[in-house]
């Protein structure tokens, strides 16, 4: 990669204004952009002021101010081709560099709350807290009338223990408590909300969003979130059962106030995650998504509100392309809803059902060919989502790995002794190169169970691409963004999957 002369290499070289200049012009490329640069106010104590502030160097200094004025990192250009299959442009490397410079700590500009010298100190959070397992039951039922003792003895009944569902429930609302009661002792105005209550107008309201639950919810808290410059901290509210990947390091959920000095100070870190946008075209589409976590609904429901949904659409001939309105952090899933049918005749015994329907597609990876495909659904996902559903759909075993070796030592005569430990040693090798970088704009594509044959191909099944390309041949197909929000995706749908840095997360990371 070359490096411009005081112009995001990192280091901090002192080259002339007019060569960092020229630098930043040429990456920029834009007349609009030499328009505003012959007119920023460099000399006096503007300057002064704003590198003191942010301790940039002069060039540096100048980049949030072209984001404040209207030219973000990354543009779509309005004269451009839409985004289809094969139009959606790839990210540019000033693009890029620009949001990495961004990623810098304490260093952004643009939103409520950051302090001067790098701190972050929010006046309005808005703090998302999990339905938990309890409350969940107890929303399933309310319409039964159930009293507490009519709960406990029909969970007793599916094999669910009543009192440890309270006990959590009750560690998960002291936790919560904690958060918010903390948050207002700094004088933080402070709305405390469930799934139901999270919406758009309260994202606006807030200079922050905090997720109080687990990766679920932390997942929930992000989909809502559009501003990149709006932080979304997770707090685990229950660290004996919930994993947290996402969320602040455990110690922090029973003193957040600490975290909090931390962010007053600047004592952390932004981390920008880049999430995956999506648009959809071709025929007889359906924009609208579903709320799987909500709305609960059974296969059979969730296909009636799609085809209902969908009649508006079909009376036009090819609709699109529509930018879904919602960001994926962790992964999108492609597949058919059921992959085991059962089909009744009347009320005879008899019956008949298909034990596997295999989701039918076409796939193109950065604008190459088209390629049928058979498998049991496709995952592309972010570098925050190589840990999960993705990491588990392509890892190996270690017993893999040995009984591979073993062949390959029968074949090539190898004098290679196959201990435990190189054994291992090569399955966490492997492992570990499914997984990559939050911040890193790509995204890995990979197929589940790929069927090959001589009609269909299977040469396109795991890699690190741009952009990703996906024709439905399928019939009750969806296509689900990080678990919880749901698209038909049927015959003559066309989505278009792809990484845009302006979508990327803010993020904090602490240290433990």
């Amino acid at each position: 990669m070359t490096c411009y002369p005081g112009f995001l290499c990192g280091c901090r070289c002192a080259a002339s204004r007019a060569a960092a200049l020229r630098s930043l012009l040429k990456y920029q490329a834009a007349a609009a952009a030499s328009f505003l640069l012959t007119r920023l106010p460099l000399p006096g104590r503007f300057q002064r002021r704003l590198l003191t502030c942010s301790r940039l160097s002069p060039v540096e200094s100048l980049l949030p101010s072209f984001a404040a004025a209207g030219f973000p990192p990354q543009q779509e250009s309005s004269g451009s081709p839409g985004p289809g299959p094969f139009a959606l442009g790839q990210q540019s490397s000033s693009g890029f560099a620009l949001s990495r410079l961004h990623q810098r700590r304490g260093r952004s500009e643009g939103s409520a709350g950051l302090a001067c010298g790098g701190g972050f100190r929010p006046s309005r959070v808005v703090v998302v807290a999990k339905t938990t397992r309890y409350e969940f039951e107890q929303q399933r039922y309310r319409y039964a009338g159930l009293s507490e003792e009519d709960l406990k003895q029909l969970l007793a009944l599916k094999g669910s223990n009543y009192s440890g569902l309270l006990e959590r429930h009750h560690i998960h609302t002291k936790n919560v408590e904690h958060v918010v009661d903390s948050l207002r002792n700094e004088r933080i105005e402070v709305r405390l909300v469930k799934r139901r209550e999270y919406d758009e107008d309260t994202v606006q309201w807030a200079d922050a969003v905090i997720s109080a639950g687990g990766d679920g919810t932390m997942l929930l808290a992000a989909s809502k979130v559009f501003d990149r410059f709006k932080p979304v901290i997770g707090v685990n509210t229950d660290p004996e059962r919930s994993e947290g990947h996402l969320c602040l390091p455990v110690r922090y959920t029973y003193s957040f106030p600490e975290a909090l000095q931390k962010f007053y100070r600047g004592e952390f870190r932004w981390q920008w995650r880049q999430r995956i946008r999506m648009y959809l075209e071709g025929t007889g589409i359906n924009p609208t998504p579903v709320d799987l976590h909500e709305q609960q609904l059974s296969q059979e429901q969730h296909s009636r509100a799609l085809v209902n949904g969908r009649f508006y659409d079909q009376r036009s001939e090819v609709s699109g392309p529509h930018l879904l309105p919602v960001r994926a952090l962790n992964e999108v899933f492609i597949g058919e809803s059921l992959s085991s049918r059962v089909n009744y005749k009347s009320c005879k015994p008899s019956f008949k059902f298909s034990l596997h329907r295999a989701s039918y597609y076409e796939v193109s990876v950065d604008d190459g060919p088209w390629e049928k495909q058979k498998s049991s659904g496709l995952n592309v996902c972010t570098g925050t989502g190589s840990k999960a559903w993705s990491y588990n759909i392509n890892k190996v075993a270690s017993q893999a790995v040995e009984e591979i070796l073993k062949i390959a030592k029968k074949h090539e005569s190898l004098n290679l002794p196959l201990s435990r430990e190189l054994i291992q040693k090569v399955t966490n090798e492997y492992n570990d190169s499914l997984l990559y970088s939050p911040e890193e704009p790509k995204m890995f594509f990979s197929i589940r169970e790929p069927i090959a044959n001589r009609v269909f191909s299977s040469s396109l099944q795991r890699g690190f691409f741009s952009k990703v390309c996906v024709r439905s041949r399928c019939w009750d197909a969806c296509m689900v963004v990080d678990g919880g929000t749901s698209f038909e995706f049927n015959d003559g749908a066309i989505a278009s999957i792809l990484i845009n840095t302006e979508d990327a997360l803010r993020t904090v990371l602490l240290e433990e």
